[in-house]
């Protein structure tokens, strides 16, 4: 039994052998990779900071961000909040909105869906749906319906230009004004 179950065993080893001697086929290789399908990057409860020459601009916190290389673009999903800061490093206004989107290359913003600004010193308040924040010249612009609440007055209409600190801004087809009276 002992003599049987070596041969056997001396019989698998030749066997083993002789198969792994044998020239191996390799799998096809299928380069599969889809452009901007896929993020290059993707995370959660992120914190981004945008600075110019050492000073801070902007804090962005977002739920969901991704991040496509390839479309030099960043997407920013399920809630977002900007905390927006002068020249100072005081801080000015806080944007919030439920999703958006960053120019990798340009550093600009466009926030989407229930937009709303806030004006850190005074609370004017600006609504909207869509708004696009400009990196180089820090102003914020819509063509869209906006509603701006200020200490002073209660103005409607449609499209805005302004700064970021909501201090000095046009409204460009104005549909509704009032002032308020102390």
């Amino acid at each position: 039994m002992r003599k049987s179950f070596a041969c056997i065993f001396i019989l698998l080893l030749i066997a083993l052998f002789i198969n792994s001697c044998k020239e191996k086929i390799k799998p096809t290789i299928i380069n599969a990779k889809i452009e901007g399908v896929y993020p290059t990057q993707e995370s959660w409860n992120s914190r981004i900071t945008f600075t110019r020459e050492g000073k801070v601009l902007a804090i962005l916190e977002v739920k969901h961000l991704l991040i496509y290389d390839d479309r030099k673009e960043t997407l920013l999903e399920d809630g977002i909040k900007v905390d927006f800061y002068d020249e100072e490093q005081k801080h000015t206004t806080t944007l919030t909105a439920n999703k958006g989107q960053v120019n990798d290359i340009t550093k600009d913003l466009a926030a989407y869906g229930n937009v709303v600004v806030v004006n850190s010193e005074d609370g004017t308040t600006l609504k909207t749906e869509r708004l696009f924040w400009k990196n180089n010249t820090q102003k914020i612009e819509t063509d869209a319906y906006v509603e701006i609440d200020s200490p002073k007055e209660k103005i409607r209409g449609n499209g805005l230009i302004s700064d970021q600190n909501l201090k000095n801004y046009k409204i460009i087809n104005v549909t509704g004004q009032t002032t308020k009276i102390d």
